[in-house]
Parts: C-alpha cells; sequence; structure tokens
C-alpha cells in the first residue's frame, strides 16, 4: 500500500510540473478516485493494470504535448503573419492617405487658381446674401442648390407651426448637414470645404450663425403684429397716393387754364419770313399735349415708386417689388449709364467730325479760289473746281462715316449690321442705273462738252444747259420748255455746242438763199452780205461771206455766212437776217419765190410787194423768175 502511495504521489508531481488537458487531469482523477475507492473498501488493486493505465496516460500527455507545440507553433506563425498584414496595412494606408493630400492639394490649387473668375451662386433670403455656393452636389448645380436652400431657410420662417429649435450640425463620414429639427437645411462636402478652405465641420459652424439668424429674422417678420403693421401701411400707401393723384390732375387743370388764357392773351404767332409757321391757336394746341403728356409722366413716376412700395410691404410679394422696381429704374439707368459709358466715344466722334469739317472746309476755299481764277493750276480748268470739291467731299464724307462707324453705339450688334448689309445690297441691286448715271456725270464733268448756261443742241433737243447734277442734266429750250436728261443718255448722244465756239472764235450761222440764173451773182452777194451787216448781233470781223453750195437744174443756191458772239441770241438772229434778206431782195427788185414752181412772166403781177415797185418804178412786173 505505501508503494501505492508512492506511485500517486510521485505521478501529481509530475502532473502538477506539466501541464496537460483536462482530459489528462479528469482521466488521472478518476484512477486516483478509483484507487482511493479500492484502498477504502479495501479492494485489491491490479499492480499491472495501474501501470499500463499511467502508461497510457503518460503517451496521450506526450500527444498532447506535441499538439500543443504544433499549436504554439502555428500561433507564432498566424501572429507573425498578422504582424506583416498590419505592416501591409499601414503601407496601403499611407499610401492612400499620401495620395488623398496630393489629390485635395492639386484640387485646392484648382481652385485657387478658378476662386478669382468664379464669382459662386449666393444663397439669397430676402434681400439678405447668406453665403455663396460653388460646387454640384448629386446631380444639383450650385444655382438649384441655392435655390433649395432659399426655399427650406423661407418655409422655416414662415411656417409658425415649427418651433423656434436650434440649427445644429449632423456628421457623417461622406456630408456634413445643418438642420433644423428634422429639416435638412444644407449638405456640404468636401469640395464646399476646399473652396472656403477649411474643413466640413468648420465650415458648417461658419454658417449657422448666419442661418440661424435668418430664421429668427424670418420668424419675427411673420408674426401677427407685423401682418397688422404691413396692412396699415399697405392702407396708408394708397391713401397717399389717391391724394397725390388728386392734387396732380388738380395742379394740371390749373395749367390748362392758365395755357388758355395765354393762348387768348399773350401768345403771338411765329412767323419766317411770310410764312405763318404757328399761329396762336397751334401753339395753344401743342402746349395743352405737352402738358396732358407731362401730366401722365408725373403720375407714372408715382406709380413707379409706390406699385413697389405696396409689394415690398409683404415678404411674400417682396420679390415681386424689386422685379417691378426694376423694370421701372431699369430702362432709366441703362440709358444713362450707356449716355455715361458713351461720352468718350462721343468725343472720339466729334473730334473725328471736327477734323473732317474744317479739311473740307480748306478745300472748299482752295475750290472757290480755283473758280474765280484767283488760283490757277495748269491743266485745271475753272469749272472742273466745284464738281472736284464735291467728290472730294463725299469722298471725306464716306471716309468719316467709316471711322465714326465703330464708335456708333450698336455698331457691333448683329442685327445692325445685318440691317446695314441689308440696305447695301438693296441699294447695290437697284442702282445700277443710278451709278451709271453719276459715273457719267463725272465723265461729262472732266469732257467739258458744255458748261453752264451754254446753248447746246442734244440730238433733237436744242437749249440752254440750266442745271448739272451727277445724275441728270437739265437744258430750257428756246420755248422755256425745261428738258430733263439723264446724263448717261449725255454720254451716249452726240452734243453740239454753240457757245463755246462762239465765246472763243464767233459761231459761224448760215443760211440759203435761191434766185434765178438771170440775177447776177456778184450782186447777190452784194446783197446778202449787207443784210448780214445790218443784222443786229452780226459781228462786222471777220466780215461774212457767201457760198454758192450748189447749181440747181432752175437756180443755183447761196449761203450766207455770217458770225456772231452770242449764241443764245441765235433763233433771233436768224429770224433777224431773214427778215433783213427779204427786204434787201424786195428792194433790189430781186423775187424770192418759193415753194417750187414755174412761173412765165407775160405780164403778170410780179410777187413783189407794190411798196418796194413803187419805190423802184423801173422794175418791170414779172422781171426775174425763181424756182425752189
Amino acid at each position: 500500500m505505501k508503494r501505492y502511495k508512492l506511485y500517486l504521489i510521485l505521478y501529481l508531481f509530475v502532473f502538477s510540473i506539466f501541464p496537460v488537458k483536462s482530459q489528462l487531469f479528469e482521466r488521472a482523477e478518476a484512477v486516483i478516485n478509483a484507487a482511493t475507492g479500492q484502498l477504502n473498501t479495501d479492494t485489491f488493486i491490479n499492480t499491472d493494470t495501474i501501470i499500463a493505465e499511467i502508461n497510457s496516460i503518460e503517451i496521450q500527455r506526450i500527444q498532447d504535448s506535441i499538439r500543443m507545440q504544433e499549436l504554439l507553433s502555428q500561433i507564432q506563425e498566424m501572429r507573425l503573419n498578422e504582424i506583416i498584414l498590419r505592416n501591409e496595412l499601414h503601407e496601403a494606408q499611407g499610401i492612400t492617405t499620401m495620395a488623398d493630400s496630393i489629390r485635395k492639394a492639386e484640387q485646392r490649387r484648382q481652385i485657387d487658381s478658378l476662386r478669382a473668375i468664379t464669382p459662386g451662386v449666393a444663397v439669397v433670403v430676402g434681400s439678405d446674401t447668406l453665403f455663396k455656393l460653388y460646387t454640384t452636389r448629386g446631380g444639383l448645380t450650385p444655382r438649384h442648390r441655392a435655390d433649395n436652400i432659399r426655399e427650406v431657410i423661407t418655409q422655416i420662417g414662415e411656417d409658425r407651426s415649427i418651433k423656434a429649435d436650434s440649427v445644429h450640425i449632423v456628421q457623417s463620414e461622406l456630408f456634413t448637414d445643418i438642420m433644423y429639427g428634422d429639416k435638412v437645411i444644407l449638405s456640404l462636402t468636401d469640395q464646399d470645404a476646399l473652396w472656403h478652405g477649411i474643413d466640413r465641420y468648420e465650415l458648417a459652424e461658419k454658417f449657422i450663425p448666419v442661418i440661424d439668424q435668418k430664421i429668427i429674422q424670418l420668424k419675427k417678420d411673420n408674426s401677427f403684429w407685423q401682418m397688422v403693421k404691413r396692412v396699415f401701411f399697405f392702407l396708408l400707401i394708397i391713401i397717399v397716393q389717391y391724394i397725390l393723384f388728386k392734387l396732380t390732375n388738380h395742379m394740371f387743370r390749373k395749367l390748362r387754364r392758365k395755357i388758355i388764357w395765354l393762348k387768348q392773351n399773350k401768345l403771338k404767332s411765329i412767323s419766317i419770313k411770310d410764312y405763318e409757321f404757328l399761329n396762336t391757336h397751334r401753339q395753344g394746341m401743342i402746349l395743352i399735349f405737352l402738358n396732358n403728356v407731362l401730366r401722365w409722366v408725373v403720375i407714372l413716376i408715382q406709380l413707379a415708386f409706390s406699385i413697389p412700395m405696396l409689394f415690398a410691404i409683404f415678404p411674400q410679394t417682396e420679390t415681386l417689388a424689386m422685379k417691378l422696381f426694376t423694370y421701372a429704374i431699369e430702362p432709366i439707368k441703362m440709358v444713362l449709364k450707356s449716355i455715361i459709358d458713351y461720352i468718350p466715344n462721343l468725343f472720339i466722334i466729334v473730334v473725328i467730325w471736327f477734323c473732317v469739317k474744317y479739311i473740307i472746309k480748306g478745300i472748299q476755299y482752295i475750290a472757290n479760289e480755283i473758280e474765280s481764277e484767283k488760283l490757277k493750276i495748269s491743266g485745271f480748268y475753272p469749272d472742273w473746281a466745284q464738281p472736284t470739291f464735291n467728290i472730294i467731299r463725299f469722298l471725306m464724307y464716306a471716309f468719316m462715316i467709316a471711322m465714326i462707324y465703330p464708335y456708333l453705339p450698336g455698331s457691333d450688334s448683329g442685327v445692325f449690321q445685318g440691317i446695314s448689309v441689308f440696305v447695301g445690297l438693296i441699294v447695290s441691286l437697284g442702282s445700277s442705273t443710278v451709278i451709271g448715271n453719276i459715273i457719267a456725270g463725272f465723265v461729262i464733268t472732266y469732257m467739258r462738252p458744255f458748261r453752264l448756261g451754254d446753248r447746246i443742241k442734244l440730238n433733237d433737243t436744242m437749249g440752254n444747259v440750266i442745271e448739272k447734277t451727277p445724275l441728270v442734266t437739265r437744258i430750257r429750250t428756246p420755248k422755256n420748255e425745261v428738258v430733263t436728261i439723264p446724263n448717261s443718255f449725255v454720254m451716249s448722244s452726240h452734243t453740239t455746242n454753240y457757245s463755246s465756239s462762239a465765246r472763243q472764235y464767233g459761231l459761224i450761222i448760215h443760211t440759203n438763199v435761191t434766185y434765178g440764173y438771170e440775177v447776177p451773182w456778184r450782186q447777190v452777194h452784194e446783197l446778202l452780205i449787207a443784210a448780214a451787216l445790218e443784222t443786229p448781233g452780226v459781228m462786222q470781223k471777220p466780215k461774212p461771206f457767201v457760198l454758192e453750195t450748189e447749181l440747181h437744174d432752175y437756180y443755183p443756191i447761196y449761203q450766207i455766212n455770217a458770225y456772231i458772239k452770242d449764241a443764245n441770241r441765235l433763233a433771233q438772229i436768224y429770224s433777224d437776217l431773214h427778215q433783213i434778206i427779204q427786204d434787201k431782195s424786195n428792194e433790189a427788185g430781186l423775187e424770192l419765190m418759193s415753194p417750187h414752181y414755174v412761173a412765165q412772166r407775160d405780164g403778170n403781177e410780179s410777187t413783189i410787194p407794190p411798196d418796194y415797185l413803187k419805190n423802184n418804178p423801173g422794175k418791170k412786173p414779172g422781171n426775174g423768175r425763181s424756182i425752189k
């Protein structure tokens, strides 16, 4: 028994030194309990059985130890893998953090470059600008985000059922929400924070006081007593405007009566020379019309201020009030601003106009000097002076318009340019004949076929030139008929100028006279020359001369030629010459027979008037024969 106790003590010591699994302890405990029970019951224990059991326990212990060593090795390996994975994770997090930093730095650099040229969209509630948005979110543009924020804040401020909860921040991984109760007012992203140069939470804290203050103001503005005050001011403005209407109409009625009194007692007719431009009745009507126009202008100005004031009283229509006021004021502001902005261009236009004006005056002075022949230029005729001046003046004005055009208001407008092109197209298509006449007028001017006052013959039209324009030439005939001829027709026709040769050499007038062969030609020559010299307007020198142009079967044809200076009296000189030829022929007893006939003189009466026969008794009746 002592030996058994020694074995038990030894095994317990071994088990206490070498840790084993719970099942090994349980197995040992069972063996000890069995042994103890046997001892207590004095049961015989088989030594070999106990040894075998202990050996199996030892073997199991050794196997468990080996298993534990394997498990420890696996645990160490897993710890090593965990360390490796943690290092890799730290490295990946560092790379990600560095990439995020680089990406944010690049975004910040881009935002800094865009900040100077990107104004942002202001969140305007009422007439107050709260803050600005620069980025999109969830497909919403900054404009849409601003509109949504304005609507939410306005709804919170106008809704009396919503209590005055404080504005607070709700932070999430991707967004920072600014909320009022359970309503989201604004969601901020990292992009919003980058635009403001701070993080999302700081940006939300920056926006909160502004939003909170605006909501408090809106709730105050929408209180009951504020509504009572607004209704009171609304009625007050209507009453004041009604009084202004009455006062304005009363003042202008008094002014109308004053105008009528002035028309009846003070006004005098306005006359320009003998033309009565405005009589007193017309002046009175004009003044009454201006009085009515001024009255409506004053009333419209009053309405332009009172109507926006009425709408501005209520927050719901405040935006409409600003629009109405803008409609009334913006055109005036635009006109005034356009006038002020246009002053530099107007100054440039005035300078160009003055320069061109005085250049034209200088050219006109030179043209007048040339026309009056005080200034002579070789090869340049005095009658070219005014046409040349007109051409230069036209070119100068065209040059001035080309210089002024870019400075005209609206010159860069597509509509203005389109109208200019359209007008140019119409002019080019419809002015081919006009341009042809203008060019013909210039050619006629420098060809100098005639001058003003010249007696000319153009085809079958004869008369004096009374007007030359770039388009037409006007001629007054001896019968005082004014004939207008296009310059292109003048260019394509032959022109006879009587005055040009008459001034320089003397114009030769001529007429044909026939006598019978029985009349001596020397007598006829002396008679015709004497008749020409007695004709008023015929020059004494060079002396008139006679040409025998044809010896007809029945009579010779004599042509008397004489020099005259005044081509304008051509018809009268011809008439006087013909009359004197008849007188001279009758005095000489020579018959002028016309039309053609044969007269056999056998005692019949002569064609010479009886008065001439009494003064020439030696002349026998029927002496002479003429065939015409």
